[in-house]
């Protein structure tokens, strides 16, 4: 479920934001993403920080310190983390204010060349030395056995939403709560179902993540078995009361599924 978002910072986590920047002139509410209680550009006399938080007892907090913890590691592909701050109940994160707009996944965009060079950075990058959970892993419950053909040693992003790569000179790419370990065409299999929702046919889709060494040379086995387990977690997600986004989701990966198996 998305959480709540406030509209403007509580005075208590704007105390430990100034710790770090000095005072505050404006907030500016970013209106995107889904998961954390604060996500704002935080203007001071020095400069901007985008600011992302969650308090102290959210059950997803946990991601907080994921993001602070791959930040160095990923950095040639993302934002900088310039601080991570807890204190008076709240989990909070200083970026790298970027100034652009989200990817637009539209076919034809001159933004899918940046994200697939990006993803091709992200598939240079060394395994880090952290317990991410594997691919493998978190889709044994929809791919079964199967699942295996998913393992890996490539540090693997997983949520290819547009609103997490911000198009600033290059392709960055933000939110790396769900950062996962496994076979590195995976990623450019997951964008694949994003572009589909976003006007794509599949076969279309397929030739943009063809693009990514890994993915043309993926094995075919492996990506039916990951278009199957993709099309029941996006049924999972949809549920019976889908909102926007999630129906064209579920959509998508029915889209994948049907293409990779017939």
């Amino acid at each position: 479920m998305p959480t709540h978002r406030f509209t403007e910072i509580p005075a208590d986590a704007l105390a430990v934001i100034e710790t770090h920047t000095g005072p505050v002139r404006r907030t500016q509410p970013v209106p995107t993403g889904l998961n954390s209680e604060i996500a704002a550009r935080v203007h001071t006399a020095t400069g901007t920080v985008f600011v992302k938080g969650l308090r102290l007892e959210h059950p997803r907090v946990w991601t907080q310190q994921r993001e602070a913890a791959i930040a160095p590691y990923v950095a040639p592909t993302a934002p900088a983390l310039l601080w991570h701050a807890r204190g008076d109940g709240w989990d909070l994160l200083g970026f790298e204010d970027l100034a652009g707009p989200h990817a637009d996944y539209a076919p034809g965009s001159p933004h899918l060349a940046l994200v697939a060079e990006a993803m091709g950075t992200l598939a240079g990058l060394p395994l880090p030395g952290l317990p991410l959970r594997t691919m493998a892993d978190r889709m044994r419950a929809y791919a079964g056995d199967d699942a295996a053909l998913f393992h890996g040693d490539r540090l693997l992003h997983t949520d290819w939403n547009p609103h997490n790569v911000l198009i600033a000179g290059r392709a960055r790419i933000v939110d790396w709560a769900w950062a996962a370990q496994g076979a590195g065409w995976i990623d450019p299999a997951l964008w694949a179902i994003w572009l589909i929702a976003c006007g794509h046919t599949p076969e279309g889709a397929e030739r943009s993540a063809a693009g990514h060494a890994a993915f043309a040379d993926a094995p075919a086995r492996g990506l039916d078995a990951l278009a199957r387990a993709q099309h029941r977690l996006w049924d999972e997600i949809a549920g019976d009361s889908p909102n926007d986004w999630t129906a064209r989701m579920r959509t998508a990966a029915a889209a994948w599924h049907r293409h990779r198996h017939g």
